[in-house]
């Protein structure tokens, strides 16, 4: 048996025991293995044979001589609990029956009722104040037969206690005075010999004293007191009255009774004469046992329940069940009859459940929740000094053994609540529930005064624990050979158990802690196993030096992995306390670092390698049109960029030069890869005759490179060059970042897209041919084909390539592919049609098939965009192509509308001008120009003057054929001259109103002996003529002041065109004409006037 600590400050021998604390020192890192705390050995739940065979004596007796109906949930066939008991204490058939036989000849015990008379409520008042002075008188009627259980029967028994029962066996309550509802709470053990012929007889009366007349009506409340002084003067002085009477049949009575009975009256007078509260318990007394003789009946019972709880754990284990704490119904009949037959009070059921729980938690598997009910009931029920001092030391050892386990197991948490199972945080929950519940009691307070605070207890056993758990997987993963190598390998395990324990702590065990003691597991942990670590890190770090083979730089980098995972657990500010141990533990591996980057390269090169050997040059699907080496070398790139970001060395300076290394390396690889990928595609292709086969391939290489590009190009989104330049800003001169990766960057990309296109020019040469012998035959088909006819050849031969050309290639390189050959196209176009100007039967040709090839490069949108089209050729190639497929009357309409263009754009009168008034009859169909003058005319005479005359003519001549041409009088040595002269020309408005319809004017210099020298030519667009659009009213007709212009004197393309078409008369009329007057033109300068 334990005994209380005499000392103050000093723990319980369990307690000392079992938390054997070492706070982590410099030393403990020196220490690999400490001697760990020994686990604690818990109290044995077994007893020894002879203690067994008196228990078990004393539990068949308790069967055999049950007493009372059996309750509602209880077993009621002896035999039940007596095959039951055999089974609980492990008994043979043949040492049942001897013990069986043995206890049936022991002596009977002495049966007993034990009554509590509580309360009664609403009895009669008797008294003339209107109440009584209420007691009662109980005892047990034995051998005379059981009284009627009807209540009528009940009534007519006229006896009452003091004529049925001797005096010797009635007992008596205390007197209650003056109340309707009194209390006594008194107990009363009454003995009975037969349990069949036995009943309990009550009688309440009122106590009736000797008092003068004078007293009572000074009591006198009311009309019924007078009618009671008027009774009570008719009978005998001091004679008590009855108040009622409640008769029960043992038989009838349970072990255990607590209810609010009748009284019931002798005669049919006040039939309601109120309740009474009987509490009731059958007991034995002197019973015959060995263990009932020698031991107290608090502890028989205590082992009698351990004994029939460590059977119930045992029969679930058995069944692969776990026991949630109920009784089967046959132990709890057993315990319920042996509890009350030894009239154990409910505080000392609730103790004896507690020792008994407390023990067998610490050698049995059973929830300890099982644990929080018992120490409830002592809580509650506890009354400093009801127990004697041995059993108060029995209860603080208990406090102690259970506490002291209780701390084992959470030292031990990690192995015993592994979490794989998925019950264990449940389970840890509720032993710190039980362990913080027991020491908030008063009695564990009370018993265990010098015990420090849980929390810290606990703290101290986490501490211990993890640094023993250490320990522990250190051993675990020694490795079996000797060797760097093999160190590594194993401190990597370890390290890895690490954090996945930690991260077990963060996000299970650290909040059931919190929870239940406000301790934080998590940080204490991350404190206590990241200084463990780092010494053996530093120190294996140190021991390899700066020697790193492949092998190793390979191990050093899972090492540095796993660290940097480590560390990324750590604790917020708030909850971390002290220096980190692995603050700066980057720098161990600093000389493994070449090693990495040089084992990066070459795994990828190889993977490079590898990946074109196996590629057949075969798109991966309709949608994807790259090949596999394409994915390879994607995932092998993405490889590449996981590991920069595994790494993210903390130096800003030195991360930055990491990663000017692995973008080298990245671009390196891409320009290796480029010239892998056309080696391959030249050792499948030859031998092969099928051109389709090799034109397939090399769409696929160039796929392949665009696909490469479009990974190359997300280099600084994968390896976080923002973030990089933010870090590197105060180490780095400026732009020094920009300078070298992205000059790295854009190297590689100009080589890429230099190689993607090659390739692509190479699939447009293949094209441009047919195209061009295409757009040759074209012009050469007889007159008869219609134009639209005549290019469809073109056009299924670029349906048919484009069409393989855009399901082979992926749309960039499809887009290049495109905009090669709309170059090449317009080419061919601007040298055939230089070729065909004098024809417009071919140039009309041309100029549809360029708008068949707008619309067929242009797809709907799928193909080229409009500034991809509409390029300056084309453009220029588009009004070429619209000219020269015009007819020569078209060309001359064109004409006039350039001139007045140019008339409407031209501000100087340096050649002079003339002023007209023009206006349009429209009900006499007639244009009326009246010439009013010309002015600032240059002189072309030798005199220095000019004889200016002015000849109108309505142009162009095929839409006004029927018109001659008009004159001015001439004027004499006159630079300023005043015509005014009027002039009609009758003309209907329609032809008036097309587009370079005009009045041309053109001033010339009559010369007498020679053709007439020219002054200027000027043209009125007749669609702005007054009167001519029918909305203008009749007026004043506006003058119009016209600058005087030359024609061009190299001709214009207009002029060229019409020109070359020598079988047109009315166009050789025309170019002659214009070209007279250009001549006319440049054979005066511009001369000053005198």
């Amino acid at each position: 048996m334990a005994t209380l600590p005499s000392r103050p400050q000093q723990r319980p021998p369990l307690l000392r025991q079992a938390i054997k604390i070492r706070r982590r020192r410099v030393k403990d890192l020196q220490n690999p293995l400490p001697q760990t705390a020994p686990e604690i050995q818990p109290p044995s739940h077994h007893f020894s044979p002879e203690q067994r065979a008196l228990l078990y004596e004393d539990a068949l007796y308790t069967v055999l001589h049950r007493l009372g109906r059996p309750e509602p949930n209880h077993v009621t066939e002896a035999s039940e609990l007596l095959r039951y008991l055999q089974e609980a204490f492990h008994m043979e058939l043949e040492e049942h029956q001897q013990a069986l036989q043995r206890v049936r000849k022991l002596e009977k015990p002495t049966f007993c009722l034990k009554a509590t008379v509580k309360q009664a409520k609403g009895i009669l008042g008797k008294d003339v104040s209107g109440f009584s002075d209420p007691y009662c008188l109980l005892g047990i009627e034995q051998g005379v037969g059981a009284p009627g259980g009807s209540p009528g029967s009940r009534r007519q028994q006229k006896a009452v206690v003091k004529h049925t029962i001797p005096e010797e066996q009635t007992h008596r309550t205390q007197v209650v005075t003056q109340t309707l509802n009194p209390v006594w709470d008194e107990t009363f053990i009454l003995e009975f010999e037969d349990i069949t012929n036995s009943s309990f007889h009550l009688d309440m009366w009122d106590l009736d004293t000797v008092e003068s007349v004078r007293q009572k009506l000074g009591e006198l409340t009311d009309l019924h007191g007078l009618r009671r002084i008027f009774k009570e003067a008719r009978k005998d002085k001091g004679q008590d009255d009855f108040l009622g009477n409640v008769v029960l049949r043992l038989q009838d009575l349970r072990c255990r009774e607590d209810q609010w009975y009748p009284l019931e009256p002798r005669t049919e007078t006040y039939p309601d004469r109120g309740q009474c509260h009987l509490q009731f318990q059958l007991i034995h007394k002197r019973r015959a046992t060995s263990a009932s003789r020698s031991q107290p009946s608090y502890t028989v019972h205590l082992h009698l329940l351990q004994q029939l709880v460590s059977h119930e754990v045992t029969q679930h284990q058995a069944g692969s069940t776990s026991w949630d704490g109920s009784l089967s119904p046959q132990a709890a009949t057993v315990l319920f009859l042996h509890a009350t037959q030894k009239d154990l009070s409910d505080f000392h059921q609730s103790m004896a459940q507690w020792l008994a729980y407390s023990r067998l938690y610490q050698s049995l598997e059973f929830p300890s929740s099982c644990l929080l009910h018992p120490i409830t009931s002592i809580e509650y029920q506890w009354i400093q000094g009801r127990l004697k001092a041995e059993q108060e030391e029995e209860l603080a050892a208990s406090f102690s053994s259970l506490l002291a386990y209780g701390l084992s197991l959470i030292q031990r948490f990690r192995s015993v609540f592994p979490l794989s199972v998925s019950d264990s945080p449940a389970r840890l929950q509720s032993l710190l529930r039980v362990l913080v519940q027991m020491c908030k009691m008063k009695a564990f307070g009370e018993l265990c005064p010098n015990t420090a605070a849980l929390p810290q207890l606990v703290t101290e056993a986490l501490q211990t624990g993890t640094t023993e758990w250490f320990h522990l997987k250190q051993q675990h993963h020694q490795p079996m050979m000797q060797g760097m190598l093999e160190a590594g390998k194993a401190l990597l395990g370890l390290v890895q158990d690490i954090i996945g324990d930690l991260h077990q702590c963060q996000r299970t065990w650290d909040k059931i802690f919190h929870n239940t003691l406000k301790i934080h597991l998590f940080p204490m942990a991350f404190r206590e196993l990241q200084w463990l670590v780092a010494k053996r890190v530093q120190d294996y770090t140190e021991a390899v030096g700066d020697a790193v083979s492949p092998e190793m730089g390979e191990s050093l980098f899972q090492l540095y992995i796993s660290l940097k995972e480590l560390c990324q657990l750590r604790p917020s500010s708030s909850e971390r306390d002290g220096v980190m141990a692995l603050e700066s533990f980057h720098r161990w591996f600093q000389p493994a670092i070449p090693s990495w980057l040089q084992k990066t390269y070459s795994v990828a090169l190889a993977r490079v390698q590898r990946a074109v050997q196996m590629d057949e040059l075969v798109p991966l699907g309709e949608l994807t049109k790259h090949s596999t080496s394409a994915v390879d070398l994607s995932t092998c790139f993405a490889q590449i960029s996981h590991t920069a970001r595994q790494l993210d060395w903390p130096d800003p300076e030195e991360a930055f030069m990491i990663t000017v290394k692995f973008v080298e390396d990245t671009c390196r690889l891409a320009l290796v890869y480029c010239s892998l990928i056309k080696a391959r595609a030249r050792e499948l292709s030859s031998g092969q005759k099928d051109q389709a086969q090799a034109a397939n391939m090399l769409c696929v290489v160039v796929n392949d490179m665009e696909q490469l590009r479009l990974v190359i190009g997300k280099l600084p989104a994968q390896l976080a060059w923002e973030a990089l330049e933010q870090r590197v800003g105060a180490v780095l001169e400026q732009g020094q970042l920009q300078n070298t990766l992205h000059a790295q960057l854009q190297s590689a990309l100009a080589g890429l897209g230099h190689e993607i296109r090659t390739g692509v020019h190479t699939l447009a040469e293949q094209l441009e041919v047919g195209i061009a012998k295409h757009i040759q035959k074209l012009v050469g088909v007889r007159e008869s084909v219609l134009p639209e006819d005549a290019i469809l050849p073109l056009m299924k031969f670029l349906e048919v390539e484009l069409c393989y050309m855009n399901t082979n290639l992926v749309q960039e390189n499809f887009s290049s592919l495109l905009t090669l050959l709309w170059t090449h196209t317009l080419t061919v176009l601007e040298e055939v049609a230089a070729s065909q100007r004098s024809s417009s039967l071919a140039s009309n040709r041309l100029k549809i098939a360029l708008q068949n090839l707008e619309i067929c490069f242009h797809a709907e949108g799928c193909g080229l965009p409009p500034e991809a089209l509409y390029t300056a050729t084309f453009q220029a190639l588009q009004r070429d192509l619209e000219l020269q497929a015009a007819s020569s009357r078209e060309l001359i309409r064109r004409y006039f509308c350039g001139r007045i263009q140019q008339q409407a754009e031209t501000i100087s009168e340096e050649l002079g001008a003339v002023t007209v008034k023009a206006s349009y009859r429209t009900s006499e169909q007639k244009l009326r120009v009246e010439l009013l003058s010309a002015s600032s005319l240059l002189p072309l005479d030798s005199n220095g003057s000019s004889d200016p005359f002015v000849q109108l003519t309505l142009e162009p001549r095929h839409e006004f054929p029927e018109l001659a041409s008009r004159e001015t009088q001439k004027h004499k040595k006159d630079l300023h001259p005043l015509f005014d002269e009027t002039f009609e020309f009758l003309v209907p408005a329609e032809p008036c109103r097309k587009p370079g319809a005009c009045l041309l004017l053109t001033v010339l210099d009559y010369d007498t002996l020679g053709a007439d020298d020219l002054e200027g030519e000027a043209f009125l667009p007749l669609c702005e003529v007054h009167g001519l659009s029918g909305s203008e009213e009749p007026g004043e007709v506006p003058q119009t002041r016209l600058p005087l212009t030359y024609p061009a004197p190299n001709g214009e393309p207009i002029l060229q065109l019409l020109e070359g078409r020598k079988g047109d008369r009315e166009a050789q009329v025309f170019v002659r004409l214009r070209r007279q007057r250009a001549k006319q033109a440049s054979q005066h300068a511009l001369r000053p006037a005198p």
